[in-house]
């Protein structure tokens, strides 16, 4: 049989029990091994096995994902890739920026400036796990910036830092060829140097209004929300002629939900349980360059 899906494990570290385990679960789910192979460094392990599955359609990989998830191992995570994904020539990864493809979340570090760190910071905790409209919540945490001046947007600019294996990771799917995005719940006048620097392809986020060199403690224009970052999924997608299939898209909290279920596969990177419960596969560990190992990049 022709390998149809793939199995892609990642840890610190891979053990010959964990491996076992696995493959009995794949076995018993009526996977056919046809390949294995291991690759990594020192930061984490990889464990790549090649399957055939009767049953290849999006329900038989839901449910073969449902039967590896249901054995998981601590420190071990599986994500189970259709072979379309990873053969294609050309592939669209787009990404969450906030504790994705950078370590912080802007308005947090904003809000320091204003003395609201902390009480921010709860609300955005509330807003990444679903509890709260996140465009309500935005608009109430960037009103705490009013009348900051404009100065300490490069002052955080200076703070933040891209998440372990970001560079990387884009920069592997920029030389095969791919494409590469993101889109922001943060603010353009921090993501603007980020996106310039990696040569991302496409990027948007909301604009921190400045009027008078201080900020207003409004934003510009539509926030950019869920609905928004699954919207921008699909029209820059659509513009590369790259099919929905072939698109893996990263995030960490509520808002990403709806690109992550729209993309070919959605990946969660050490995200808030109700997003790893619903995400196609999940990274927890810090290295954001694991994803370039489920995508075969």
């Amino acid at each position: 049989m022709t390998p149809n899906v793939t199995a892609v494990s990642y840890g610190p570290k891979l053990t010959a029990s964990e491996l076992d385990q696995l493959r009995s679960v794949l076995a018993g789910s009526g996977a056919t091994f046809q390949s294995e192979s291991r690759a990594g460094d020192s930061r984490f392990e990889v464990h790549t096995a090649e399957l055939a599955v009767a049953d290849s359609t999006d329900s038989g990989i839901a449910a073969l994902r449902h039967a590896v998830a249901e054995a998981a191992q601590a420190g071990l995570d599986t994500a189970i890739v259709p072979a379309g994904l990873r053969d294609a020539q050309r592939k669209f990864l787009i990404m969450d920026v906030d504790s994705t493809l950078i370590q912080q979340e802007v308005i947090e570090l904003l809000a320091a400036y204003a003395g609201k760190r902390e009480e921010v910071a709860a609300v955005t905790e509330a807003a990444m796990r679903g509890e709260l409209d996140f465009a309500q919540s935005l608009h109430a945490r960037v009103a705490v910036l009013a009348g900051l001046p404009a100065a300490v947007v490069d002052s955080v600019r200076a703070e933040v830092k891209l998440s372990e294996g970001a560079a990387e990771l884009v920069a592997a799917f920029k030389a095969a060829g791919h494409v590469v995005a993101v889109v922001s719940g943060g603010f353009n006048q921090i993501l603007r140097p980020i996106a310039q620097d990696l040569g991302l392809d496409y990027w948007i986020a909301n604009e921190l209004e400045i009027v008078d060199g201080a900020l207003t403690g409004k934003v510009l224009g539509a926030v950019i929300d869920r609905a928004a970052k699954e919207k921008y999924l699909r029209e820059w997608a659509a513009a590369e002629g790259i099919a929905m299939e072939h698109t893996i898209a990263v995030g960490d909290g509520a808002n990403d939900l709806d690109m992550l279920g729209a993309a070919g596969i959605g990946v969660a990177f050490n995200a808030k349980p109700a997003v790893r419960a619903v995400a196609d596969s999940a990274v927890n560990m810090p290295y954001l360059d694991a994803v370039r190992h489920i995508a075969g990049v």
